[in-house]
């Protein structure tokens, strides 16, 4: 990346630009991020293809690194940038749009995760939770996550704003089978733990020594009764009677860092 030589003179304002407010999916295919880190990340990430970036002179100057020379940047005023992104989303000076990373494939992700855990979602759609889940993946050295194609939320700004750069470093899989991607994923050598409310054991009573998908269930509804089919144990997270649930996002975390923390 590089940050200098190659910034462009103003060419006209933000506002005067196709697309405007939205979650962060622009037109054409391609994606819209905002925020330091997002941006950041992905304009460091070699297998990104970027299109644009528009930003204020102190958003440019708060990167880490340089933009390479002739990279398409029109400056702005903070608030046309604004008219880019989600109502009262702090853009930080950094609107970027480029493309979606191209598919993942579950064998292929496999193959090179050595054992470490792998993250799979059930239905889960907010994006903000799964921007989230994508951080405590990266925080806890993840291989992965894995979603339904069709009940996930697309790459977005939201999503990777949420994420805090890790869309960009943990590999997402999308699948059109969730229990098929579980049968593969045992087959690979992985001990399948649904997390679920109901359970009668606790995570670490239920924790193997061997490599641990985790499957996390949506928020209200849990997991479907097919995919906990899918699942070598069920386990809880020993929380207080005084509170119901956590937060998937939160309670993904913590599971994380419990598998991280295990005695081998």
């Amino acid at each position: 990346m590089a940050k200098g030589g190659g910034k462009r003179a103003l060419r006209g304002r933000a506002g005067r630009m196709q697309g405007g407010r939205g979650s962060g999916r622009a037109s054409s295919g391609q994606v819209r991020f905002w925020g330091k880190h997002a941006v950041e990340a992905a304009l460091k990430n070699p297998e990104r293809k970027h299109h644009k970036l528009w930003a204020t002179r102190e958003g440019i100057d708060s990167l880490d690194g340089e933009l390479p020379d002739n990279f398409p940047v029109e400056y702005a005023q903070a608030p046309d940038l604004a008219r880019l992104v989600t109502k009262d989303t702090p853009h930080q000076g950094l609107v970027l749009e480029c493309a979606p990373l191209e598919d993942v494939h579950l064998e292929d992700v496999l193959v090179i995760a050595d054992g470490r855990p792998v993250v799979v979602l059930d239905q889960v759609t907010d994006p903000h939770n799964v921007g989230a889940i994508l951080r405590s993946a990266a925080a806890f050295d993840a291989a992965a996550i894995v979603t339904q194609d069709r009940h996930a939320p697309p790459e977005s700004g939201v999503v990777a704003k949420s994420a805090s750069g890790a869309l960009e470093t943990v590999a997402w899989v999308r699948v059109v089978n969730l229990a098929r991607a579980l049968e593969q994923i045992a087959e690979a050598g992985y001990w399948r733990i649904g997390m679920a409310g109901e359970a009668d054991a606790t995570l670490a009573e239920a924790m193997p020594d061997t490599p641990v998908a985790l499957v996390m269930g949506a928020e209200g509804d849990g997991m479907r009764h097919n995919i906990a089919g899918h699942c070598d144990a069920l386990a809880k997270l020993p929380i207080s009677s005084s509170i119901e649930s956590l937060n998937v996002s939160n309670a993904t975390a913590i599971a994380l860092y419990a598998i991280a923390t295990r005695s081998s």
